[in-house]
């Protein structure tokens, strides 16, 4: 049994496989293949990264992706009292604050009112906590924390969103969301 799968440099998939391209499901035309080796039609790749510069087939990222986040800041404190489970390490205390404001063209609905909020993120102040704090600067930066839409904790529409509160598997849950839009230690 065959499937059909973008064409990789060097595969040994049987029949024509190799050769069509995973968004239109033809022959490959004006082969484009990316760092992850997967190859597609130029003009199908152009396409898709203008939604996400991300490859189809394992969501490699391929440049920089920016979210919609609004406006808003990230202030960064420390404590010497321990988490649990990091009773040893410090506390790194990031505080975010997102005034109301006016959606624009990018959220889901433009030139209506949205509440803005605040909220704190605790992270232990270890070798591990310290890269995550690197990270989530980074996809600050980027508007890829928050979002405008319907809020997880109230159910009301139109606040600026945040998702994922410490716990056990928080740290490398956090690392693997971030690693999912783009934003890794390597880029």
């Amino acid at each position: 049994m065959t499937h059909l799968c973008a064409a990789v440099p060097g595969r040994s998939d049987s029949g024509s496989d190799m050769d069509r391209c995973a968004v239109c499901l033809d022959a490959i035309q004006d082969r484009k293949t990316l760092k992850c080796l997967h190859s597609f039609c130029a003009g199908c790749i152009e396409s898709v990264f203008k939604v996400k510069p991300a490859c189809p087939i394992c969501n490699t990222y391929h440049g920089v992706y920016i979210g919609t986040q609004p406006e808003g800041t990230m202030t960064v404190s420390r404590s010497w009292k321990g988490l649990p489970g990091f009773e040893k390490h410090g506390v790194i205390i990031i505080e975010y604050h997102f005034p109301s404001g006016i959606q624009g063209p990018e959220h889901p609905n433009p030139g209506v009112k949205y509440a803005g909020t605040r909220r704190t993120a605790f992270l232990p102040a270890c070798e591990e906590g310290e890269k995550v704090l690197r990270l989530l600067r980074k996809a600050f930066e980027r508007r890829l924390i928050f979002t405008v839409g319907r809020s997880a904790t109230t159910g009301l529409n139109n606040y600026a969103q945040f998702f994922g509160y410490p716990d056990p598997a928080y740290l490398f849950r956090v690392q693997e969301e971030l690693r999912l839009k783009g934003v890794t230690e390597d880029d």
